[in-house]
């Protein structure tokens, strides 16, 4: 297949996305015009680099390091508005047809931040797009960051079944994600299950390093919706071999990002990336981008380098794609609507592998 005509093909096609970081999947146009702003409110403020370019690799220290820099610059509610408005049509123009994005609702008394203001300016953004005619349906995970502790946590979760019953089902499950060099996922096990028992749906990051106690911990105390990453799910030592066929058994998708494990350095390269034990498997995956700004990537770009790395057919990406609809976090309704838009458009499509 061309390079040309695989991502013709590849950008043509209906794609979900589902582990997408509000702050960290700006566009470079929308990331300048916030940092001048910024700049304009506070003129001692000193902009830093933001994004991995080309190449460009660090551990995973270095992206959390990024991270804290874009927070400085996306502290108040014009920018969590506009980074929402702006992160939507940018995924629309990717052919992102159904989108969740994920964010920590913050607390910022100098900006009058807060986790209800927070909400609300992406929920408006959302209501925005949508009468604007853009033809992508959007989700929202609020997010526990596990840096900020099992007490803020519950927070969070109450404010997500609070808005999971306002916003006609736009809010829908619960992210759980941060440094995860920090502090111990398993001790939000009873978070995780209080989430569930609200009919909170949870999508977790989870072996994004080698945890394998914690990693262990969650999966036996928590009915997980997907995981996040799960880079070393498939690589567990010999004590915790039981991880793996869990993971399997109970067919939990994960959420793959492959450039984003590259420019981290959790793994070496596409070809070693562990999409393809998973698909190998059967098992459910969806290609996404974790966060399409710092990493310099699009859901399109990811679709390539998993056809490049793994020889998957143009058939296989459009099924890929399909069978991403059986796992995102919306009503029964929502997935029959996007199936049909898919065989809608099927006809249009070349398979041929050329």
């Amino acid at each position: 297949m061309s390079e040309e005509g695989l991502r013709t093909f590849c950008a043509a096609l209906p794609k979900i996305e589902l582990h997408a970081h509000l702050n960290t999947s700006f566009s470079k146009v929308t990331l300048q015009a916030l940092v001048d702003r910024k700049i304009q409110l506070d003129p001692t403020f000193t902009s830093q680099k933001m994004t991995f370019d080309g190449n460009e690799t660090a551990g995973i220290e270095e992206s959390f390091s990024k991270f804290r820099q874009i927070h400085m610059v996306c502290n108040d509610a014009h920018a969590i508005y506009t980074l929402t408005h702006d992160i939507i049509h940018e995924f629309a123009a990717d052919n992102v047809k159904y989108l969740e994005l994920r964010s920590t609702p913050k607390t910022i008394p100098e900006t009058g931040l807060t986790p209800e203001v927070y909400l609300e300016c992406m929920l408006r953004a959302v209501r925005d797009c949508e009468e604007g005619g853009v033809d992508t349906v959007v989700r929202i995970l609020p997010s526990i960051d596990r840096r900020n502790g099992v007490d803020v946590a519950y927070k969070t979760v109450d404010l997500a079944y609070k808005y999971a019953q306002s916003s006609n089902g736009v809010v829908c499950g619960i992210d759980f994600s941060g440094d995860p060099l920090v502090g111990d996922a398993a001790d939000y096990v009873p978070v995780f299950q209080y989430a569930h028992s609200k009919g909170l749906k949870l999508a977790l990051h989870l072996a994004e390093i080698a945890s394998f106690e914690e990693t262990h911990k969650v999966l036996q105390g928590t009915t997980v919706g997907r995981i996040g990453h799960g880079t070393f799910l498939h690589q567990c030592p010999e004590d915790y071999k039981d991880i793996t066929q869990c993971v399997l058994q109970q067919r939990i998708p994960i959420e793959t990002c492959m450039t984003s494990n590259l420019k981290s350095q959790t793994v070496s390269d596409y070809s070693s990336h562990h999409l393809e034990y998973w698909h190998n498997r059967q098992h459910p995956v969806i290609i996404c981008t974790d966060g399409k700004g710092v990493y310099q990537t699009t859901v399109t770009e990811e679709y390539v380098h998993a056809a490049r790395a793994f020889g998957l057919t143009r058939l296989k990406l459009w099924q890929l794609s399909l069978q991403s609809i059986d796992h995102i976090f919306a009503d029964e309704a929502t997935k029959q609507t996007l199936r049909r838009k898919w065989e809608s458009i099927k006809p249009s499509f070349d398979f041929k592998d050329r």
